[in-house]
């Protein structure tokens, strides 16, 4: 069956309903401003990995397609051949991973971590061998000037770790618990070299608001000194450190210092379940994202020397964070409340949980490093009365099982255990808020089921956050999240 969807997309109806053989689709690359312009490009598909309809698919290109429709509409019968060889069966990760150890007897048993992710069917350029050879030319680069004693050995260890996107790093993290404990602070780096044909725009992204930290206000003040230098370079010829390779391009970074946005390993590092508070760098738009032309041609060597400092001196700075830095630290907080400010200023948003976030933020400079690692934790708020089981007023705490997002690429621990348990989807779910969808609600929902918030407080977070809900969309969930034992 011809099909403009993505394949998982019209699987059941295609193969359950039409009892199609199999399907080709030209499904369109995700939707920017570019979108279906260029009718050349062939996006990569997926299919539903459990479903009770197993298929195979091609992908094609929208003028491939335009050809065959053409074809079909003057009566042409059209047979295809397909030799597929696939299958479902147990298999395994192998995820890499090196360190450049500590120096401090003490500090070293705490890490910094680089990630990016190398699972794609077909690898992309920038869709992630951007982020990896990154994060291994900043691994390269300064274990070189260590070895060199240009540079000193950091007091933590800095780990780098190449896994499959999402999934691979919640694998990870569940088997390897003592490393998701020592894990203070995550780098993750998911497209970071887009050039201009790309149309890409470089993203300092910080983490979620139920997970504040200093952290993301540090690789902001590096990335905002690189676009002053990058501009300066741009605008007059020169700069003191222009940061442009020989190769590369001149034009300046722009980065831009984001809210948080969801959809890589950075997920998994800030998930409540393991509160690791992540910086995430990444490219969005990207005109090519997932498709036969995200290749190394439309790869900018400048971009990603800029992205590796960046990088790389955010985890430098934090593997060596001590009391020392506290002004340092102040200082990019102090600059980073204020763009924060005026986004909610411009959205609107209520005063009430901002404000208790920046206080968190700043208590984050303090508790950085600490063995119980607070930094994302906010203050207990006292409770009245006798909280009912089922409104407003009830008070959820996440269990310590399942760790990580509910949902990863191909699988969906809600959909799952509530189709066992025999629960409805949940209205939270296909709510459409002002700044997120029902993904960005569902995991803040959970990340501020702390045991210390009622649902109410919980709705006025995500408010805050996503854009108005209704609250008894909010209890809702949680009850579901209830019944299926995620929360208690």
């Amino acid at each position: 069956m011809l099909v403009s969807a993505q394949p998982g997309e019209a699987q059941e109806a295609a193969i359950g309903k039409f009892k199609a053989a199999g399907i080709v689709s030209y499904a369109q690359n995700q939707r920017t401003a570019w979108w279906g312009e260029d009718e050349n490009l062939v996006r990569w598909g997926h299919l539903e990995s459990f479903s009770a309809n197993p298929t195979f698919a091609f992908m094609l290109s929208l003028k491939t397609a335009r050809a065959l429709q053409a074809r079909l509409q003057h009566g042409e019968t059209i047979k295809l051949h397909a030799r597929v060889k696939a299958g479902q069966h147990p298999g395994y990760y192998e995820v890499a991973t090196g360190v450049i150890e500590g120096a401090d007897p003490q500090l070293r048993q705490q890490e910094i971590a680089f990630s990016c992710h190398l699972d794609h069917q077909r690898s992309g350029a920038n869709d992630n061998a951007s982020g990896c050879v990154t994060i291994l030319e900043v691994a390269r680069t300064l274990q070189k000037l260590i070895d060199e004693g240009k540079l000193a050995r950091p007091a933590r260890t800095i780990r780098f770790i190449w896994p499959p996107e999402i999934e691979g790093t919640t694998t990870l993290l569940n088997v390897r618990p003592e490393l998701a404990r020592r894990i203070r602070a995550a780098i993750h780096m998911d497209m970071v070299g887009g050039g201009p044909v790309t149309k890409a725009v470089f993203h300092v992204t910080r983490g979620p608001m139920s997970r504040p930290s200093f952290v993301h206000d540090i690789a902001w003040a590096f990335a905002d000194w690189v676009n002053e230098q990058s501009y300066e370079l741009a605008a007059t010829g020169k700069a003191d450190w222009p940061l442009a390779a020989p190769e590369g391009g001149k034009e300046p970074l722009q980065a831009v210092y984001a809210a948080y946005t969801m959809g890589s390993d950075h997920d998994v590092y800030q998930d409540s379940s393991f509160g690791i508070p992540s910086i995430y760098l990444n490219d969005w738009p990207d005109r090519y994202i997932h498709t036969n032309f995200d290749t190394a041609a439309n790869i900018d060597p400048t971009k990603l020397r800029r992205a590796a400092f960046i990088g790389a001196a955010s985890g430098y700075f934090l593997a060596n964070y001590s009391s020392r830095d506290v002004p340092a630290a102040r200082e990019a907080v102090a600059r980073g409340k204020l763009l924060r400010t005026a986004l909610a200023m411009r959205r609107h948003t209520p005063a009430g949980p901002p404000g208790e976030y920046e206080q968190a933020v700043a208590a984050s400079i303090e508790t950085f490093g600490s063995v119980t690692q607070a930094a994302g934790e906010r203050g207990k708020r006292e409770q009245t009365g006798k909280p009912s089981r089922g409104d407003a007023t009830t008070v959820f705490r996440r269990l310590p099982e399942p760790k990580g997002p509910l949902a990863v690429f191909g699988y969906d621990y809600f959909a799952t255990h509530a189709k066992t348990a025999g629960i409805t989807t949940p209205r939270l779910l296909g709510y459409q808020g002002e700044w997120g969808g029902g993904e960005e609600y569902a995991y803040e929902t959970l990340n501020f089921a702390d045991g210390m918030r009622t649902a109410q407080q919980i709705d006025e977070e995500l408010s805050a956050e996503y854009g108005p809900i209704p609250t008894d969309l909010v209890v809702e969930y949680l009850q579901a999240l209830r019944k299926i034992g995620v929360v208690q």
